[in-house]
């Protein structure tokens, strides 16, 4: 089990007064459970909120080169997004596409750091009608622009049957069933521990919370194959591998690029893309994607909405 500070502990690691502490966890969201009445802070949650609210970082001291026919893109690994950058390398030999899995919150420190031209992600706000807004103007001097790759449906997989019966997400906290999980900083994690938080299950009362996989097909074959009950996940890989589902929500899967670098040529290649047939064409390859909006400004949107 990984470390758990006590209300003392935490404000020592803060460098706080303890009273501080229970108006960050009211006020700034500071991860914490209760448990027979006392707060308690797992260490590892409390090391990612402090990076997620980190504001005044130092400016980075490399820049992406001129675009040459190298396009970088990193962050939230999508089955359908790896067909899309096999589709631009195919549709245009002169340029290449590569992919860092990196999570949503990777994808988008790589952007912060000229690392990448493009981020993906889908980081769920707490207001859980937006995404990716806070989440980039926590990390970068000034919003990017933003075009929605796609919708996808996100929610549990589960074996083929359901052998164990699994009708919630509190199910996974019985007795027997074996999870697998996705890593810190990534949509998917953000959003199951939402969900566990809301019915009140703690994920380290789950066998196999810790157990964490780097791709959204990953888990699917783990549950495939046995070694796991369930496991957060899209319905595209549940109907890939012919895995059971239970859905949670619809969400905006987005693509972040730096308004300077917007206008490159192998940016504009990819965003094209996205509006071609044999881009819907291999969505329907797929259930639990929706591409009426692929291609689309999300920000700066086209009312001339002003800068934030």
């Amino acid at each position: 089990m990984k470390k758990l500070f006590s209300t003392k502990e935490v404000a020592i690691f803060l460098d706080i007064n303890e009273k501080m502490v229970y108006s960050l966890i009211s006020e700034k969201g500071l991860p914490a459970t209760k448990i027979t009445g006392k707060w308690l802070f797992p260490k590892h949650l409390v090391e990612q909120w402090i990076e997620t609210n980190t504001i005044n970082y130092p400016k980075p001291s490399i820049s992406l080169p001129p675009y040459h026919g190298l396009l970088i893109l990193a962050g939230s690994n999508d089955p359908l997004l790896d067909s899309a950058v096999s589709l631009f390398n195919s549709l245009h030999p002169d340029h290449i596409a590569v992919f860092g899995n990196l999570g949503s919150m990777g994808g988008i420190r790589a952007l912060r750091q000229n690392l990448c031209h493009i981020a993906s992600s889908h980081l769920l706000q707490e207001n859980e009608t937006e995404y990716n807004f806070d989440f980039a103007t926590q990390e970068l001097n000034r919003m990017p622009a933003v075009v929605n790759f796609c919708r996808r449906e996100q929610g549990l997989l589960l074996q083929k049957d359901n052998p164990k019966q699994i009708k919630t997400i509190a199910d996974l906290a019985k007795p027997g069933i074996r999870i697998v999980n996705r890593p810190l900083g990534t949509g998917t994690r953000l959003l199951f521990d939402r969900e566990l938080c809301k019915v009140g299950v703690s994920g380290e009362k789950i066998e196999g919370y810790q157990r964490e996989i780097q791709k959204h097909i990953d888990v699917g074959i783990e549950i495939l194959s046995g070694r796991a009950d369930a496991g957060p996940g899209i319905r595209p890989v549940a109907s890939l591998l012919g895995l059971d589902f239970i859905p949670l929500r619809w969400e905006r899967y987005d693509l972040l690029i730096h308004r300077e670098r917007f206008f490159d040529r192998g940016v504009q290649l990819f965003v094209g893309i996205l509006h071609e047939p044999a881009f819907a064409d291999e969505a329907r390859k797929f259930e639990g994607y929706d591409v009426s909006l692929s291609g689309k400004m999300v920000y700066p949107q086209e009312s001339g909405e002003s800068e934030k």
